[in-house]
């Protein structure tokens, strides 16, 4: 499971690298939003992939080993990454939708340089 997840993060980071590299800005939108998914991923996975343990410790429990356990922490990064991702892309479509009101979606701002 641990590889699956690994090569998920890997393949997601490197498509949102290589979007991110594109010169349209609608590329690079989808490349900051698979960047920002594989971010969550990778700390999502942190928290060890268990299935089926409770993820707050109860009261009167004296063990001192918590491996029945999950930590709760990644999860609530995550979906506080989650927010912030959400609010993001919605800042970089209303700056996409802004770019396309000047008739021209390259990030550089000129689709013809160079050719003139």
């Amino acid at each position: 499971m641990e590889i699956v997840i690994a090569l998920a993060i890997g393949v997601m980071t490197g498509s949102g690298v290589w979007l991110l590299l594109r010169p349209r800005t609608f590329q690079v939108v989808m490349g900051l939003s698979l960047l920002s998914y594989a971010v969550n991923l990778f700390i999502f996975s942190t928290g060890r992939l268990n299935i089926d343990r409770e993820p707050v410790i109860k009261n009167g429990t004296l063990t001192t080993l918590f491996t029945h356990y999950t930590d709760p922490l990644p999860q609530a990064l995550v979906l506080t990454a989650i927010v912030i991702g959400f609010a993001m892309t919605a800042l970089f479509l209303v700056l996409l939708v802004s770019r396309g009101l000047t008739g021209t979606d390259h990030v550089d701002g000129g689709e013809g340089r160079g050719k003139e």
